[in-house]
């Protein structure tokens, strides 16, 4: 069995990448090359001005340190990618991979969006005024079966989007942070 201690739950997993993210955006934005004139007019001055690093701030060792977390970032997201092959949920009667699920729940998040503009068009009719009388367009969809539709999706995101949760908190992560 393989050793508990050295590993992250899928949902640690997944706020340590965030983390990560959020580290990386930090010192690309410290780096010269990612300076960007902070005034909308910097164009005008761009030769009056000129920034230079802190003393405090090392290029050399923020560089070296971006490097650091992009190679560990890259590694955690492969640890989470390969549990995401691995793992297996029930969903609706069938067994499905957790990266099937998560696409699965993407699909169905496409899916609400679409069936909420269709009960919005079925809501209501389409009415043109023409000289002295009104012309009625009917809706092409049926308001009562679009929100049925939507709602039993609803309801299969939920489910879907609960065992993808529940598995988060139980699935293990091969992958342990070093530290900094």
């Amino acid at each position: 069995m393989a050793d508990t201690q050295q590993q992250l739950l899928l949902y640690e997993a997944l706020e340590l990448r965030a983390e990560y993210d959020a580290r990386m955006k930090t010192l690309k934005d410290c780096l010269p090359e990612g300076q960007q004139p902070r005034d909308r007019f910097a164009f005008a001055h761009a030769d009056e001005s000129r920034s230079r690093p802190s003393p405090e701030f090392d290029v050399a060792a923020a560089r070296e340190q971006l490097r650091t977390l992009e190679t560990k970032r890259r590694k955690l997201n492969s640890a989470i990618q390969q549990v995401n092959f691995q793992h297996q949920l029930e969903i609706g009667g069938e067994t499905v991979m957790l990266n099937e699920a998560l696409e699965l729940r993407k699909g169905l998040n496409t899916q609400l969006g679409e069936l909420y503009a269709q009960v919005m068009k079925a809501a209501y009719q389409r009415v043109i005024y023409k000289e002295d009388r009104d012309i009625v367009e009917p809706s092409d969809l049926s308001y009562t079966q679009c929100v049925q539709r939507l709602d039993e999706t609803r309801v299969t995101f939920r489910e879907v989007n609960r065992k993808i949760r529940a598995a988060a908190y139980e699935v293990r992560v091969a992958f342990r942070d070093e530290p900094q």
